[in-house]
């Protein structure tokens, strides 16, 4: 990490401890971090994170699985006997939404930082990616207690202030449980300008939230950011352990068995598969950032796909 908001400890790839004593020094740190990898990554194309929403058509390419089937060019595809989509040329001025996921499984990290620490890194990303040229953005803010609104505006200063806003938005209480399903559908009401909605959690817990995200990906183009830690996955081998649901407040001692973790192991991997499944349906473009793992060369991947996919394959 550079300068003073570097940790002890922590790896280099590490997004920077968010603890209040030296807040403005990790939030310079964090923009630094940001700033430094991603600069000219998307120089010279107006196309960011996913392709804007745009109204003026561009030209027609071929159609590839993952593809949004309302894209779809049906004169091109008769012509040509080929399904063909319809690219759009982006809105020059984007309007950026982002639903964040702050209850309490967000509280929590086994490697390099914790989940809500990543969760702030993700939404600096963000507005890194899609700042510039008269773009705004704004974001709906929710842990578990309490849902707070910050307006969609431009500028880097409002992005800094935004950020220290998120980072200052107190934990809940462990017991309190998260209402994803909630806080996407106040991206929807009231109706927004199209643009891009951004929901950044973990997304455990039931899938509650497809409805209103289906929804929202009816007007929005959509990203998930989903943030995960090693025991959202799997059982470490270390005897017996207390499991704790901050979001219920149940703790449960257990005996992490070679069974009891392939189980566990299963488990997650089945409701990973599940997520992901129900963000294709909707729609939406999927970025996993993990605890440990390099989050700034993973959003660089997924961005560097993103636009090679949009550009129909050209690098």
């Amino acid at each position: 990490m550079p300068g003073a908001a570097r940790d002890e400890g922590r790896p280099s790839w590490a997004p920077p401890s968010l603890d209040s004593g030296r807040l403005q020094a990790a939030l310079k740190s964090l923009e630094l971090t940001v700033r430094g990898r991603l600069d000219g990554l998307l120089q010279g194309n107006h196309l960011g994170l996913v392709p804007g929403p745009g109204t003026e058509p561009g030209e027609a390419r071929i159609y590839q699985p993952g593809d949004d089937v309302r894209r779809m060019d049906w004169a091109v595809t008769a012509r040509m006997n080929e399904p063909h989509i319809r690219q759009t040329v982006a809105d020059r001025e984007l309007e950026t939404w982002v639903a964040l996921d702050l209850s309490p499984s967000l509280d929590f990290g086994s490697a390099a930082c914790d989940k809500r620490e990543l969760a702030v890194a993700g939404l600096a990303a963000v507005t890194h990616l899609t700042s510039g040229g008269g773009n705004r953005i704004g974001a709906v803010i929710d842990n578990g207690e309490r849902l707070a609104r910050m307006p969609a505006r431009g500028g880097s200063a409002y992005a800094r202030a935004l950020l220290k806003k998120v980072v200052e938005m107190p934990r809940a209480e462990e017991g309190t449980r998260g209402d994803l399903a909630r806080l996407v559908e106040s991206l929807r009401r009231p109706p927004r300008r199209r643009g891009l909605a951004v929901v950044i959690s973990d997304f455990l817990g039931p899938l509650e939230w497809q409805r209103a995200l289906r929804g929202l990906g009816t007007r929005h183009s959509l990203l998930a950011i989903e943030v995960l830690d090693p025991r959202d996955v799997e059982l470490p081998d270390v005897g017996t352990v207390l499991l704790s649901d901050p979001e219920t407040g149940k703790q449960r001692e257990v005996r992490t068995t070679p069974v009891l973790r392939k189980e566990f192991a299963a488990a997650a991997a089945a409701h990973r598969e599940e997520v992901a499944a129900a963000l294709r349906r909707a729609g939406c473009a999927h970025l996993v950032l993990r605890t440990d793992s390099d989050w700034i060369a993973d959003v660089v991947r997924f961005v560097v796909a993103r636009k090679r996919g949009w550009s129909g394959g050209a690098a």
